[in-house]
C-alpha cells in the first residue's frame, strides 16, 4: 500500500502518520529537549548542529565521571558505538536513563565489524533497554543474529535493502523489534521501521547522503531529539526523524545540483534544510508505505 504523502491505514485503524510526524517535529521547537550524545568524535559537531537545527539542545557529556549525572537533566540519550572507547559511560548513563524513563537511542556503528564491537554491542544490549535502535542494514542484521556483510561503518552490498529482499528484511526487523521491545529503524536507499506490530517503509532521501561522513549519526541525533520531545511514542518519533532526514536530504541535493557544488556544501545545506523545513514541504514530499 503506497501513500506518497497520503494517510496510511492497515488492519486496525492507524492514524495519519504524515500529520502525526509533522506534529512531533514541531514539538521539538516548542519543548527544546536536551539530548545527551555519547557519540564519536568524527561526527560530534554535525550531531550537535542538527539537533540545534531541529530546535533541540545538545549535550555532549561523555566522560564516565559525569555521564550518569548529566543524563538526569536530559530528555533523551544517544549511545553511538562509534565512540567505542566510551561504552562504560554509555552503560552508566543508559542505566540511569532507564531508571528515569528517559528514551535511550542506540546507534550500533559497525557492530559486526570487529570482535570488540561485537562484544560491546552485546554488552550494551544486555545492560540497557533501548527505546530505538537505529542502524544500517548490516548492523541491524548482525544484532538480529543474521549473517551480515558489514563494510567498515557502511552496510555491505549483500545486506542493502532492495525491492526484491524487502519482505525478508521486514521479517528480520520485526523479529528484532519483538525480541528487544525496541523500535528498529534501518536506514539506506529504503528506510524500514518497526516496533514489532507495525512496520513502515520510507522512500525519501538521496544517494548523496552516502557521500558525506555522519549522515547516519545525524539521523540518530534527530531521533534522539524527537524522542525527547515525544517520549510517549518513540515509533512515531523515529518515523518523523527518518522522514525529516530523507526530505531534507532531497532539498539539499536539489540545491547542490542548482549551485553545482559538492559534498561539503551538501552537508551544510542538509542542516540548513532541517532548520528551514516547512509543513508544506514535509507533507508534499513524504513517501511512505504501511508494510
Amino acid at each position: 500500500m503506497s501513500f506518497d504523502g497520503h494517510p496510511g491505514r492497515k488492519g486496525d485503524v492507524m492514524e495519519d502518520l504524515r500529520n502525526l510526524a509533522w506534529e512531533v517535529f514541531r514539538q521539538v521547537q516548542e519543548k527544546r529537549p536536551l539530548v545527551q550524545c555519547i557519540t564519536n568524535f568524527v561526527t560530534v559537531n554535525d550531531c550537535a548542529n542538527i539537533i540545534l537545527a531541529a530546535g533541540g539542545s545538545p549535550s555532549m557529556a561523555h566522560d564516565i565521571r559525569e555521564a550518569a549525572e548529566a543524563v538526569t537533566m536530559a530528555q533523551g540519550l544517544i549511545c553511538n558505538l562509534g565512540a567505542i572507547g566510551d561504552t562504560d559511560a554509555m552503560e552508566e548513563a543508559g542505566k540511569e536513563a532507564n531508571r528515569r524513563g528517559i528514551p535511550v537511542i542506540f546507534d550500533p556503528v559497525a557492530a559486526g565489524g570487529t570482535s570488540l564491537r561485537r562484544a560491546e554491542s552485546a554488552r550494551l544490549m544486555r545492560a540497557i533497554y533501548f527505546s530505538v535502535i537505529r542502524g544500517n542494514a548490516s548492523e541491524i542484521r548482525f544484532l538480529a543474529g543474521e549473517q551480515s556483510s558489514v563494510k567498515g561503518v557502511d552496510a555491505g552490498a549483500f545486506d542493502e535493502i532492495t525491492e526484491e529482499n524487502l519482505p525478508d528484511a521486514a521479517k528480520v526487523v520485526e523479529k528484532l523489534a519483538g525480541k528487544t521491545g525496541s523500535v528498529i529503524a534501518v536506514s539506506g536507499r529504503v528506510d524500514l521501521l518497526s516496533d514489532g506490530s507495525q512496520t513502515v517503509i520510507l522512500r525519501n532521501g538521496t544517494p548523496m547522503m552516502a557521500r558525506i561522513t555522519g549522515s547516519g549519526c545525524m539521523l540518530t541525533a534527530l531521533v534522539g531529539a524527537l524522542c525527547g520531545a515525544h517520549q510517549e511514542d518513540c515509533f512515531t518519533a523515529a518515523f518523523a526523524a527518518a522522514s525529516v532526514m530523507g526530505i531534507c536530504g532531497e532539498l539539499a541535493d536539489e540545491k547542490r545540483l542548482e549551485r553545482r557544488t559538492g559534498n561539503a556544501s551538501f552537508r551544510s545545506d542538509l542542516i540548513d534544510a532541517v532548520f528551514n523545513l516547512t509543513e508544506e514541504q514535509f507533507k508534499e514530499r513524504i513517501k511512505y508505505e504501511i508494510f
